[in-house]
This record gives C-alpha cells, sequence and structure tokens, in this order.
C-alpha cells in the first residue's frame, strides 16, 4: 500500500560467479544454447530479462540480442563477456538492444583489445557509432588517467547485414555457419516509410542446427530458413493478447487512429497456433519458445506454459518447450 514501510529480510551472502575462464583447462567442445533472457517486449520484469541468447560452440560465445538484463545474465551462467567477439542483432528495437552499450563499455573498461564485430540489420552501422560515442567521455577519463591507449571506436564495428527472402550466409567461421532470411515483423505498410528491416537466424555448427525467429509473425522466410532444425528458438504471443490487441487495434482503427501499438501486437508476433504452422512446415525437431508476450487472468499477468504448449502442439508433433531465463540445451 502506498506509503506502506518496506521491510526487506538480512542480506543473504551472494556468491560471485566469475565470467572468466579457470586455469588453462581447455574449452568444452560441442554447442549448447544459453536462454539469457525470455521476456517479451521492452519492459522491466523481476522473474525475467529482456531478449538474448548464447550460442557457445566449443567454448566460443555468440551472442543473439542483447536485450536489458543480458549482461548480467552472461555473468550469471558464467559466460565471459570480455570474450564474445560477434554479435546478432534480429532488429534494432530497444528490447533488443538496450544492454549493448552497457556490453561494450564493459568490454572495453576491462581491457578487451580484440575487435567486437555486430552484425544486424539496416541501422546497425549508426547504432554502434552512436554507442562509441556515448563511450567517448569514459575512455577519454580513463585515458587521461589509467594510460589507455584504445579508443572504443577502434574495437566496435557494426555491419549492417541485407534483408533477403532465401537464406544469405553472414558469417562463416572453422565453428558454425551463420545465415539470415528477412522475417515478418514489419508489415509492409511501415517499410514503405522506412529502411530498417528485421531478421531470423540459423546457426550450424558440426553438432546441430539451431534458428532464432526474431520478433515475427508467421512468416514463410522463416519456414526456409528452419528447414530440418534440430532447434527452433521462436518468439509466442499468448492467445488472450493476440484477441485484445486485435480488438483495441479494431476499435482505435475505427476511431481513426489505424497505426498504433495494438495493431503492431497483433500483426506482428507469432500466435502459438503460428508457431506450430512454422514448425510443423519447417520439420523441425524441438521447438523452444521465448520472447514470450504473456497473457491475463483475472487481471493478472501471466505466462500461460499451457496455453503455449497447446496452441503449438495443434500442429505441431514434437518436443516443445517452454524457455526461461538460464535455460541450457
Amino acid at each position: 500500500a502506498a506509503g506502506a514501510a518496506l521491510r526487506y529480510a538480512p542480506a543473504a551472502r551472494i556468491p560471485v560467479v566469475s565470467a572468466q575462464p579457470r586455469g588453462n583447462q581447455p574449452p568444452p567442445r560441442g554447442t549448447k544454447i544459453v536462454l539469457l533472457g525470455t521476456r517479451g517486449g521492452p519492459g522491466i520484469d523481476l522473474a525475467r530479462n529482456e531478449t538474448g541468447a548464447a550460442v557457445v560452440v566449443d567454448g566460443v560465445t555468440y551472442l543473439v540480442d542483447c536485450g536489458y538484463g543480458t549482461l548480467r545474465a552472461l555473468v550469471a551462467n558464467g559466460l565471459a563477456y570480455t570474450r564474445i567477439g560477434t554479435i546478432f542483432l534480429s532488429h534494432l528495437h530497444d528490447d533488443h538492444t538496450a544492454d549493448l552499450p552497457a556490453l561494450l563499455t564493459h568490454q572495453w573498461t576491462n581491457s578487451r583489445n580484440m575487435p567486437t564485430e555486430i552484425y544486424g540489420p539496416f541501422g546497425t552501422v549508426q547504432l554502434v557509432d552512436a554507442i562509441n560515442k556515448v563511450l567517448d567521455i569514459n575512455a577519454e577519463i580513463r585515458i587521461a588517467d589509467e594510460g589507455r591507449t584504445t579508443r572504443p571506436e577502434a574495437l566496435f564495428k557494426g555491419h549492417d547485414l541485407p534483408a533477403s527472402a532465401t537464406p544469405t550466409e553472414v558469417l562463416k567461421d572453422e565453428r558454425v555457419h551463420v545465415t539470415a532470411i528477412e522475417n515478418t515483423h514489419y508489415p509492409e505498410r511501415s517499410k514503405a516509410h522506412m529502411p530498417y528491416r528485421s531478421l531470423a537466424f540459423r546457426f550450424d555448427t558440426a553438432e546441430k542446427s539451431v534458428v532464432f525467429s526474431g520478433d515475427t509473425a508467421y512468416s514463410a522466410n522463416v519456414v526456409k530458413l528452419a528447414r530440418g532444425a534440430d532447434l527452433f528458438v521462436c518468439e509466442v504471443m499468448a492467445q488472450s493478447t493476440y484477441d485484445r490487441m486485435e480488438a483495441r487495434a479494431k476499435a482505435e482503427a475505427e476511431a481513426g487512429n489505424p497505426n498504433t501499438i495494438a495493431r503492431h501486437v497483433a500483426e506482428t508476433h507469432s500466435t502459438p497456433r503460428d508457431v506450430g504452422r512454422m514448425a510443423k512446415e519447417a520439420g523441425v525437431k524441438t521447438v523452444v519458445l521465448y520472447h514470450q508476450l504473456w497473457g491475463r487472468r483475472q487481471g493478472q499477468l501471466e505466462y500461460p506454459v499451457t496455453e503455449y504448449i497447446d496452441g503449438v502442439h495443434e500442429s505441431f508433433s514434437g518436443e516443445v518447450v517452454v524457455g526461461r531465463d538460464s535455460m541450457v540445451f
């Protein structure tokens, strides 16, 4: 209640998780996926971080999106943020980029001396250039006061990727082959007025194939990208949220305001049925749900696990996992 005194239990001893490798042990072999944030949409949720995931291949971490909470989640999961040299952004909404300035400035301040390459749709170069400007003051102080010699712009580079209708190679090294395709997060009416686009990514390693849908409604392009994938990590929107947003968008359009948040949410995200349809058509093995847009029950927010799974299973017969932060696959 307003004005009520807040009472706190005594603080427990909090273990410190090192983000640095220990000793000279070789990195573990194989591929694992770590969900760093599974909350859908911009906002602060004390139970879940905004969108982020790590693809760890033979001990090397590739980051996919960097929503608020990603940096702390990397540390909590024992992933050395100073060693991350490759970042992919599905699109440039703030719930997918909010922690990128924090990650890069902490890399710089904690003495990363190798480049960090950030790949994303049009606007990524501009975004990274702007972040480098934000980092200037901290850098100038530490260069003058601590004798540092490297500036942020020498390390952090953005790369604009094409938004194509067919899977397009965007990175290939000795560990992973990454392809991308445009998804359907932005409707044609919006794309007519802006150059920005939204992407899905596929990672193929020696061990497994993983597709991240990014934010998207049903997308034939994503189906192309996900053909035969072992893991299909896909966003999901509760059916109750879709129903509520569609009704609100209709009322707002009738009142003369056709372009609204409600219309965006209803038209550019996937219901569980949409996820199941894409998974079935692509022939994937396992669906992992992330970027979960919640529903409401009796006025309370909830992540309706059973509703998510049952909706996907209407057309997809394989395994469905409702992701939580720090889940590992």
